[in-house]
């Protein structure tokens, strides 16, 4: 019996991915978990494992088509059969027959994942009976079954605790380590996440801001002229990440009142501290570089600052403060910026934090970055020093409300103590928005960043 396959819920409010590739062909017989399409979603370029065992009927997309979830991608013919996965290839005694689960409802399936909770509070935790192992697919996101994988769980064992009996990676991860997963989110919460109070606006979470076309925004753009009259011209289509980031930047600029405040750091001493130390840091596997200085810096300015570690809720005139410093590094690939997350900043050494930006900047250029590779930022650094100028204004990564962007350092004559001396000076400009900060926050905040970046034996305690 035929069964198509939809492009799921990829969590983090997403609602539509471009296809990279097609990994099988039609025909192809394939196990359980078996690659089956790449998609570039607005974050992340995403493997997409088959959802069941089965042979391939029709291939319904193709590369570089956009499609929407809830779009057939697959049609599997005897999705049923015993295709043994990799993880049932061994032998096993027989098992009784299964009975398949009711499919989550299109609300629930459609709930990003940031709304989900361990238990939905209609039925005390203590009683809710094991969900029954299925013969179906299991509802979980591409980045579920992936860390599934990786931790040797079948998710047909994992007691689904997510809306719609969709399986989390808690739950995986209080799988693999044999506990059972604990509910950390309030049923009143969860309740008023799911229905909201009637009339009341709903503002966007943190993780779900999904770009909208620019007149939902009150920005109908002009009909172009066109240039055809005037001359030859080409027309090349925009990639899926260019039109997000596209759409994205419009959101930003159109909702938020920046500000920007410039200010340099004398960082001589600590130019020197890099250079001192190339080397040893190098027999350690380790390329050091000022970003690893300037995460830091601005980790423990945030938390003398934390209205810039925040995102504002304008419907429920709330500002939310983060206490959990999670930082965002633009990196700029061939398909565009992309902002991978470092998280705990402020909790790490800067040796740890060299390591595991070099390691997160390469999975992002090479197109290999995680969903949660790059969700749950609070605030971003750009660093267009190695590309020149003298400085710039970045736009905020909405959400957030603050973005430090940092330009090349260079020496220059400057007076001290009554003699002019060369010292290494570097640009800097924060950007905030000016409904959550004034001026005077702004300066003291950049000021705290160049304290630390002047004082360079501060951030070496860790080291």
């Amino acid at each position: 019996m035929p069964r198509p396959f939809a492009l799921p819920d990829l969590g983090e409010g997403l609602t539509e991915a471009e296809i990279v590739k097609v990994l099988v062909n039609e025909g192809d017989v394939l196990a359980e978990d078996a690659p089956l399409l790449e998609v570039e979603t607005d974050k992340a370029t995403v493997e997409i494992p088959s959802p069941f065992a089965g042979r391939v009927a029709r291939i319904h997309v193709g590369p570089g088509q956009t499609v929407k979830v809830g779009e057939v991608l697959v049609t599997f013919d005897d999705a049923g059969q015993a295709v043994p996965s990799a993880r049932d290839r061994a032998p096993a005694p027989p098992t009784p027959a299964r009975t398949t689960a009711p499919p989550a409802s299109p609300r629930a399936a459609a709930a990003p994942e940031s709304t989900l909770v361990a238990d939905d509070g209609r039925r005390p935790a203590a009683t809710r009976e094991p969900a029954p192992a299925t013969t179906g697919p299991v509802p979980a996101t591409p980045a579920t079954r992936r860390l599934a994988r990786e931790l040797g769980v079948d998710l047909r064992a994992v007691r689904a605790t997510g809306r719609g009996g969709r399986v989390t990676d808690e739950d995986v991860r209080s799988a693999a380590s044999g506990a059972r997963a604990v509910a950390t989110r309030p049923a009143a919460a969860a309740l008023r996440a799911e229905a909201p109070a009637p009339g009341r606006a709903v503002s966007p979470a943190a993780d779900r801001a999904v770009a909208k076309p620019l007149v939902t925004v009150g920005m109908e753009p002009p009909p172009l002229p066109r240039f055809e009259q005037w001359g030859p011209v080409e027309r090349q289509p925009l990639s899926h990440l260019r039109r997000t980031i596209a759409e994205r930047m419009t959101l930003s600029a159109t909702l938020i009142p920046h500000v920007t405040h410039f200010d340099r750091a004398d960082i001589t001493e600590l130019d020197a501290i890099i250079r001192r130390n190339v080397e040893p840091a190098r027999e350690r596997g380790i390329t050091l570089t000022l970003t690893s200085f300037l995460l830091k810096a601005a980790a423990l300015a945030l938390q003398e600052h934390p209205q810039f570690n925040a995102s504002l809720d304008p419907a429920a005139g709330e500002l939310i403060v983060k206490r959990y410093h999670h930082l965002g590094v633009a990196v700029a690939t061939e398909r565009g910026l992309i902002v991978p997350v470092i998280r705990d900043v402020d909790r790490k050494s800067l040796v740890e934090l060299q390591r595991e930006l070099a390691a997160l900047a390469q999975r992002v250029r090479e197109g290999k970055a995680t969903l949660d590779d790059l969700r749950g930022g609070t605030f971003t650094i750009t660093n267009i020093g190695a590309l020149g100028g003298t400085g710039a204004i970045p736009i905020i990564n909405y959400p957030e409300v603050a973005i430090l962007g940092v330009a090349r350092g260079r020496e220059e004559p400057v007076v001290r103590e009554g003699r002019i001396v060369p010292r290494m000076l570097l640009p800097i400009s924060l950007t905030f928005d000016h409904r959550i900060a004034d001026g005077a926050d702004g300066a003291r905040f950049a000021s705290a960043i160049v304290r630390r970046l002047e004082r360079p034996e501060q951030l070496l305690l860790e080291w």
